[in-house]
């Protein structure tokens, strides 16, 4: 019997769900294919039919990993009724590793940073989220200006710098690093945006600031496509 194009899909998402979990375990040097098509209930030959190298394997993974973070912490589509600082605070909360699934996106983002070093077909792939990312936090930041919420400032540089924040904070806590745990992390990079905003030493008051238990307070990641490669 022929598969149906929604088993084809659905054999593919159980394939990038097992990718993920082992490629953020293992490492993509050492993920075996076989054990990839073991865990997703496939054959080594369906993992090989879908993903040519391991490069394009990381990078299908980390898209998949990247778009489903995301959308776990998104309740409705709809943005919540609340300040463009408050937004801010949030977006900052779910590109840090403060839970399993963003602790196991970041592993992959740091397979893709040691990865793209390497090799320059991933490249493309790296710069394409990071310029998603900085878009998406560059938006927020000029619709805060344009309502009179913060003092003007260039909005790409300023999530430029963000970003960098968040990669130099983030990557110390990931590791454990007893001088950087996720509380310090979190306000060190809102207290230095906050300063760029023209809003002094905080982003948000100190209890709007503690990471809210619903996802619907938080702005939707992008949701983006890996370049080919």
């Amino acid at each position: 019997m022929t598969p149906t194009r929604s088993s084809r899909r659905g054999a593919r998402e159980r394939i990038l769900r097992a990718a993920v979990r082992r490629i953020a375990s293992e490492g993509i040097d050492e993920v075996r294919i076989a054990r990839i098509a073991m865990d997703a209930g496939v054959s080594s030959a369906l993992v090989h039919y879908h993903f040519d190298t391991r490069e394009a394997l990381l990078a299908e993974a980390l898209d998949y990993s990247y778009t489903h973070a995301g959308d776990a912490r998104i309740s409705s589509g709809e943005l919540p009724a609340a300040s463009h600082a408050e937004r801010l605070q949030s977006m900052i909360d779910q590109c840090l590793p403060s839970d399993e699934s963003l602790r196991e996106d970041w592993v992959l983002w740091v397979e893709l940073w040691l990865r793209a070093v390497r090799h320059p077909e991933l490249r493309p792939v790296a710069e394409e989220l990071y310029a998603r990312l900085s878009s998406w936090f560059a938006g927020e930041i000029r619709a805060g200006i344009k309502d009179g919420e913060f003092e003007r400032c260039d909005p790409d540089d300023v999530a430029d710098r963000v970003l960098a924040l968040i990669d130099g904070f983030g990557v110390r806590t990931l590791i454990g690093d007893s001088q950087m745990p996720l509380e310090r992390a979190r306000r060190a990079v809102a207290s230095l945006l906050a300063r760029d905003l023209g809003l002094g030493e905080r982003l948000v008051p100190a209890q709007a600031s503690e990471p809210a238990p619903s996802a619907a307070a938080a702005a939707p990641r992008p949701v983006r496509t890996a370049p080919s490669i």
